[in-house]
């Protein structure tokens, strides 16, 4: 006589296979959260940052032309530039796209599109060259303890002053990009009261961080 075999069944509606087990809960026995998938592909945010390093070097192009539709032109195409920062994050987020090439452009471009067109102001005379050295050092010097934290495998909260400090950087370039084309007191009086606050952000959002890090990281 032939027995039937049964499926041996663990309870779990699996039906024994274990790769269904492994699927359907964790070591643990619980099921698994569905969270973002990160990945390093290039996504819809992802070509957003890029177009916004793009950008950056074509606003470079224009804006050292000596005529007035090139400095408007120089002028859009920054705003423009500014507005993929505002969308291409909070993109990522709402639609957890999330990607670790996408967190890796993301700094890079806004660094990309802010120092240039700092850059571009102090060789035009607008901008001193001691400001945009401050914003720079400030940067090298973020950018090195974010590297020493991710060598201990320790990730430094970045505080609101650090969100604060880009959007008056790039309030006082928007401001003081117009004035090129206006050439009007009240742009250049409002252009140096947001540089001078996003300087003192720049400077107190670095100290900040590096504070963090020395604690977290050296100390």
């Amino acid at each position: 006589m032939s027995a039937k075999k049964s499926k041996t069944r663990t309870g779990d509606g699996s039906g024994g296979d274990p790769k269904n087990v492994l699927r359907s809960k964790n070591f643990k026995g619980e099921k698994e959260p569905a969270g973002p998938v990160r990945r390093n592909t290039l996504t819809g945010p992802t070509y957003l940052t890029i177009l916004r390093m793009f950008l950056s070097v074509i606003f470079v192009i224009f804006a050292l032309l000596p005529d007035i539709w090139a400095k408007i032109v120089a002028l859009v195409i920054f705003i423009i530039a500014s507005l993929t920062d505002l969308i291409d994050g909070r993109w990522a987020r709402k639609h957890k796209i999330v990607t670790d090439l996408g967190a890796f452009l993301d700094p890079l471009a806004d660094k990309m599109l802010v120092n240039l067109a700092f850059l571009v102001l102090v060789y035009l005379g607008v901008v001193p060259l001691w400001v945009f050295a401050v914003i720079l050092v400030r940067d090298f010097a973020v950018d090195g303890m974010r590297m020493m934290a991710a060598r201990s495998g320790i990730t430094i909260a970045a505080s609101i002053y650090g969100k604060w400090k880009t959007t008056f950087q790039m309030t006082a370039l928007i401001i003081i990009l117009l004035n090129l084309i206006a050439n009007l007191d009240v742009f250049a009086i409002l252009g140096n009261i947001a540089l001078y606050i996003a300087l003192a952000l720049t400077i107190f959002s670095g100290a900040d961080y590096l504070l963090k890090g020395y604690r977290q990281v050296i100390k």
